[in-house]
């Protein structure tokens, strides 16, 4: 017995985990199946935090814009990523990050709320309304049909015009781009304010290039400290003010959720924009990292994806009530598959470094909107990714992605690029004589695409 359980701790030590570790941790996780050590799954735990918790300041940031208050906002993004990741860490036990996602918080803020004249809490019914319907989608295991018939190229597009979205509203808020009579937009005066902004951007893209280990957080930090002597030393109003460490979290916007106000018809482009914008995040997340990692099943499906595909829907359906917009799989969850995460502990790991920062909404609300900027800047380019995937010498299929693409940031508006791309895609696809390329579900699209336009432009 004795040499029996020496071996045993010698082959627990040279696999890189405690003697003993055949506990319920591995037994559960399966983590020397899936190649991993305990310490292998933790670090990329880290890894993936610290590549993603930009998102803890970022959409407060963006979602105050909408009128929900910052504190209220960060208490919501920190309770969702936590319970969300912790679902998909123990329930679908995969190692990928579930926040709130970057370009739903714009389509949220600057579609519905600014651009549509939704109050927030109506527009939070539609995030709930559009988690109910992807969580049926995940249930009954459709997304086969869905994936077949929205074409490849205008699904590349909507993340590409997104990215470019975003990037426009970061340059916008650091006052880079700015409101013009003659021209439309121009350069934003070059005072304290831009300058700091671009030094702050600079950096952050050099550190994003030298692959430091949260380059976006760590610009976001360095922006702010060079903000810090504005309204100060020089530059007009002060911009970064200390309020205190922590505070008790902020609960305010909990069930704020107007549920009902959300069923109108008037409405329903916008939950179809908001579900289809997030099922097809996570699906080609799930897929990314499969692929990447070798995260698949015995068939070369991603594993446990039906499962990954429900926690993704039911987070963006508890996001509402918390106060948040949607939630959805986050690509920097690569950083830990990187690092060596196989396993959802991973997952696990990062749902807890989420939770201390639900205390320290008065030391994140120091934050300006020229340092949370240069990150959305940067989250454009890494969404710009797919554009290469596109055929562009095929007309047909590159022009609707063009008009979606272009059509977001010159528009100020996520629904109308997606709507005038369906529509595109239809028209073209039908007087070409290419009827048989459009899906039953590319139909739908198109008619939801017009009731949104005559019943809201």
């Amino acid at each position: 017995m004795q040499h029996s359980s020496t071996t045993a701790d010698t082959a627990s030590e040279s696999s890189g985990q405690a003697p003993g570790e055949s506990n319920w941790l591995e037994r559960y996780f399966r983590i020397r199946d899936r190649g991993s050590t305990l310490r292998t799954e933790v670090l990329a735990g880290v890894a993936t935090f610290l590549a993603s918790m930009y998102i803890i300041v970022v959409n407060p940031a963006i979602l105050s814009d909408a009128g929900i208050p910052f504190s209220a906002a960060l208490s919501a993004t920190v309770l969702i990523s936590f319970m969300s990741s912790l679902a998909m860490g123990l329930y679908a036990r995969n190692p990928i990050l579930v926040a709130p996602g970057m370009g739903m918080n714009a389509l949220f803020t600057y579609t519905l709320v600014q651009g549509a004249g939704l109050s927030w809490e109506v527009a939070l019914g539609c995030v709930f309304w559009s988690g109910v319907l992807f969580a049926t989608l995940a249930m009954f295991n459709v997304r086969k049909a869905i994936i077949e018939a929205i074409p490849a190229s205008l699904r590349y597009a909507i993340t590409c015009g997104i990215g470019l979205f975003i990037t426009f509203i970061g340059l916008k808020n650091a006052g880079f781009i700015v409101g013009s009579d003659a021209t439309l937009v121009s350069l934003g005066s070059m005072d304290p304010t831009l300058i700091t902004f671009f030094v702050g951007m600079m950096a952050t893209a050099i550190m994003v290039i030298l692959r430091f280990n949260g380059a976006l957080i760590l610009g976001i930090a360095l922006t702010t400290l060079l903000a810090t002597p504005m309204g100060r030393m020089w530059g007009g109003d002060v911009m970064v003010e200390w309020s205190g460490l922590a505070a008790w979290p902020d609960f305010s916007a909990v069930m704020q959720v107007d549920i009902w106000g959300a069923l109108k018809v008037a409405y329903l482009p916008f939950i179809f924009v908001m579900l289809f914008t997030n099922f097809f995040d996570a699906l080609s997340c799930f897929m990314a990292l499969s692929e990447s990692a070798d995260l698949k099943d015995e068939d070369g499906n991603p594993r446990n994806l039906k499962r990954s595909m429900t926690v993704d829907a039911f987070a963006s359906m508890i996001a509402a009530p918390l106060g948040t917009s949607a939630a959805q799989t986050f690509i920097e969850s690569g950083a830990g598959v990187a690092q060596g995460g196989r396993t959802g502990l991973v997952a696990v790991v990062i749902a807890v470094l989420f939770l201390p920062f639900l205390f320290l909404s008065p030391l994140l609300s120091l934050v300006p909107s020229i340092a949370t900027a240069p990150a959305l800047v940067l989250v454009g380019l890494f969404m710009l990714a797919p554009i290469s995937k596109i055929d562009w010498t095929r007309y047909d299929e590159a022009f609707p992605a063009f008009l979606a693409i272009i059509l977001m940031p010159l528009t100020y508006s996520i629904t109308l690029g997606i709507a005038f791309g369906f529509l595109s895609f239809v028209m073209i696809k039908l007087f070409t004589g290419r009827i048989e390329a459009i899906k039953p579900a590319m139909w739908v699209s198109a008619a939801l695409s017009v009731v949104m336009l005559v019943t809201t432009h």
